[in-house]
């Protein structure tokens, strides 16, 4: 699904054939997690193959490197320069693009000394997500902020993911809403969440929700077409029966929710400024993509 023999990623400053790549199995990063990375997405665009955010994403990535004391000295300028050639060797256009940070051999609980770079790209033209989905509040919590750097993308704080979502799909739901330590939405298992009522957007504020690039560019659009959106903190109660609700992340892009802990949202996705939010993401991946 993701590479065959033809494939083409890069490790450790060279690039290779996905089959031919190793793994360190004595490193922190297999472990415990101790790991970084990103998800990108590039676009066939009226100006060739485009990938959207590429600055702010490498930017998060050596955030969330920094934050884990994590060596990594590569610029975004760099990191940009190397994916464009990724996407190039591959012949890819509409692709994903998962930038990850490895630590060297270390089986001690202290920071990393040396890292490793690997980008990896394959395929990819929709969302991963359905849209008009059934979400239900998790059992799961985010993890707790004072316990993990949650504002940094780490391999380890997906285990909290995995189980959210597979608990929700267990249960015969498309996706789940996790709450935080104080009973308030915070996010999907991996994507950001936004509800309508009124006209209005509200979405969950920072503290323990990971600040996602496509979250901010739902503002940016928001402030371009006049639409209020208000980041506040609410209980699952609140957005019950709203107008409207949609998860946003770089896979997933803009999908509408059906309903959540089987309330469905009141208003036809068509009648929503949600739709129109996410009518202009979709124009101006394809159309913008910087």
């Amino acid at each position: 699904m993701y590479y065959n023999d033809d494939t083409i990623i890069y490790f450790d400053g060279k690039f290779m054939k996905a089959k031919d790549a190793g793994m360190d199995l004595y490193g922190q990063s297999l472990h415990y997690g101790y790991s970084v990375f990103e998800g990108i997405k590039s676009y066939s665009t009226d100006n060739g193959t485009q990938i959207f955010k590429a600055k702010e994403h490498y930017e998060r990535l050596k955030r969330s490197a920094e934050l884990m004391h994590i060596p990594f000295d590569y610029s975004a300028e760099q990191l940009t320069e190397l994916t464009y050639e990724l996407l190039e060797r591959n012949g890819f256009t509409d692709a994903y693009i998962r930038p990850l940070v490895t630590c060297s051999p270390n089986m001690s609980l202290s920071k990393g000394q040396k890292s490793y770079l690997s980008l990896l790209a394959w395929e990819w033209s929709k969302g991963y997500l359905a849209d008009k989905m059934k979400i239900m509040t998790s059992s799961f919590q985010r993890p707790n902020p004072k316990a993990f750097k949650v504002e940094a993308k780490v391999g380890g704080h997906y285990v909290n993911s995995i189980l959210a979502c597979q608990d929700a799909k267990d249960k015969g739901y498309d996706e789940a809403l996790v709450l935080d330590e104080n009973g308030n939405v915070a996010e999907s298992s991996g994507a950001n969440v936004f509800y309508e009522k009124d006209g209005t957007l509200f979405t969950p504020g920072k503290g323990s929700i990971l600040p996602g690039i496509t979250r901010q560019t739902v503002f940016e659009i928001c402030e371009e077409l006049d639409i209020p959106v208000k980041e506040s903190f609410f209980k699952p109660e609140e957005m019950r029966g709203a107008d409207a609700g949609f998860f946003c992340g770089t896979a997933a892009e803009i999908v509408a929710l059906d309903s959540l802990d089987d309330v469905p949202f009141t208003k036809s996705w068509e009648d929503t400024v949600s739709e129109k939010v996410q009518q202009a993401y979709l124009k101006r991946v394809r159309v913008l993509s910087l």
